[in-house]
């Protein structure tokens, strides 16, 4: 990998069945190619190919704060009981959702940047 990109290819050839879970933060890791539209493979499918239990990514691009914001409050529920528990990623990121849906000055699009796929 050093002398070439990663590819998608390559990381869903890639076992990574023990991993339990993955938050990927960064823009559009849960949206498919523009050029490629009829393509349903994004980063996060790949990482659920490669055998990830739960993976969470975002749909379009995300504001730093907002990313800041959703991760700290998904984190406190997800571990909460000082434990990870990759089963409850999805209802993690719920609540984590609910918290920021106070917020009347963040714009939706922003609260809902994010989604999960997996256990």
């Amino acid at each position: 990998m050093r002398d070439q990109p990663l590819s998608l290819l390559d990381i869903a050839q890639t076992d990574l069945s023990r991993h339990q879970s993955a938050f990927l933060s960064a823009c559009e890791t849960a949206a498919g190619d523009q050029e490629t539209p009829g393509e349903v493979i994004h980063l996060a499918a790949g990482l659920q190919f490669a055998g990830v239990k739960s993976i969470i990514g975002t749909f379009w691009s995300a504001d730093d704060a907002t990313v800041r914001r959703l991760v700290e409050a998904f984190y406190k529920n997800l571990c909460g009981d000082g434990k990870m528990d990759s089963r409850r990623a999805a209802r993690a990121l719920h609540k984590a959702v609910q918290s920021l849906a106070c917020d009347k000055d963040m714009p939706l699009s922003q609260r809902i940047v994010f989604m999960h796929i997996g256990v």
